[in-house]
């Protein structure tokens, strides 16, 4: 295997980034589906680099580190996997003068949590989603690109909505009642888009001969674990019934399904940007699926897959003895150094039948 990190400035985008490479001593890139920023990285790397002065190179005053971990083919040709863009949040050393230096930075959703509005901002009926995400994003990151799996620029918020003083509070409230979900991706690039729902498996985790699982352990509990989503939304106008719409699972095979065993268990999510019926079962429908196979969970370590991202589904094989099964990456760690194994948490992926009312 082999790693490299860049350090870049200039808000570049795309996996060719001109900057200077920094040498990797240890480290990783964490993901977390279920966070607010997805992805954070920790490295060390050489004393010498340790920022003196305000100009050098890893001072935390917006610069990033573009990471990457590939393999040496045995021709010698390098071919690399992207881990994306990180802002240097953090430099520390231990041992000063001569210990290593510790980088700590986190992807690009940072910028967007962190850059509070001064003062609100309105949006008209009018408004178009595209609108309002490039309102929002590029006021912090001019140059960024945005790319969405759906006609943005033709979705309108149908109601004048207000962003009090939480940017990222009022995007990620948007994505959820569309039902979508957005992400700096490896590329540097914001994009908002429907939650993987394949069950088709974007590789096989196998144990034994040829194998590349090394460790595994599991877990089943009903913490946390819902069987129904209840959204609604506003009214818009004041003659018409505020949108509504509950999503269950109804599936026979379902060890959580609605009614069963289980019991009947609904989660409640209102928001304001959910203004009509079908909007408030796109967002029902979404979060009820993330929950499915909540109840059975499984931490695993293999050899390391770079290509991998959180909610990418796939194939655990756990011995001869266990049965095997597809599952959903929710918490993923990529090891920058060949002596560390990958490790993941996950959940099943368990057949749904959704039924939505209205």
């Amino acid at each position: 295997m082999c790693a490299r990190a860049t350090v870049v400035t200039g808000f570049p985008t795309g996996v060719n980034p001109v900057g200077t490479e920094i040498p990797i001593f240890s480290g990783d890139v964490r993901h977390d589906a279920s966070a607010d920023v997805r992805a954070t990285l920790e490295l060390n790397t050489d004393p010498a680099l340790w920022p003196d002065t305000p100009t050098d190179l890893l001072n935390p005053y917006g610069t990033e580190v573009f990471v990457e971990r590939g393999v040496v083919k045995g021709s010698g040709a390098r071919e690399w996997v992207s881990q994306g863009y990180y802002r240097i949040d953090t430099v520390e050393q231990d041992d000063a003068p001569d210990g290593d230096v510790r980088v700590t930075g986190k992807d690009r959703m940072a910028g967007l949590v962190d850059a509070r509005l001064e003062s609100p901002v309105q949006f008209t009926a009018a408004t178009t989603v595209a609108d309002v995400f490039s309102q929002l994003v590029l006021e912090v990151y001019p140059t960024a690109t945005i790319e969405y799996d759906w006609s943005a620029a033709s979705t309108l918020l149908s109601g004048n909505r207000i962003a009090d003083e939480e940017r990222y509070g009022f995007l990620a409230d948007l994505v959820k009642a569309l039902g979508k979900t957005f992400y700096w991706d490896y590329r540097g690039v914001l994009v908002v888009k429907d939650p993987p729902v394949s069950t088709v498996p974007v590789w096989n985790i196998t144990h034994g001969l040829n194998g590349v699982l090394v460790a595994l352990g599991r877990e089943r509990t009903r913490e946390g674990v819902y069987n129904a989503v209840v959204a609604s939304g506003e009214a818009p106008g004041a003659t018409t019934a505020a949108a509504y719409a509950v999503a269950r699972d109804r599936s026979p095979s379902s060890p959580t399904r609605w009614g069963g065993p289980f019991g009947k268990v609904p989660r409640f999510y209102s928001s304001p940007l959910i203004v009509t019926n079908d909007q408030a079962a796109s967002a029902a429908t979404q979060l009820l699926k993330r929950a499915v196979g909540l109840p059975h969970s499984v931490n695993f370590a293999a050899i390391a897959n770079p290509a991998l991202e959180p909610l990418d589904p796939v194939y655990v094989s756990y011995s001869d003895q266990m049965k095997s099964a597809i599952h959903v990456l929710d918490e993923l760690t990529i090891p920058l150094t060949a002596d560390q194994a990958m490790t993941a948490k996950t959940r099943d992926l368990t057949d749904i039948d959704v039924e939505v009312i209205p």
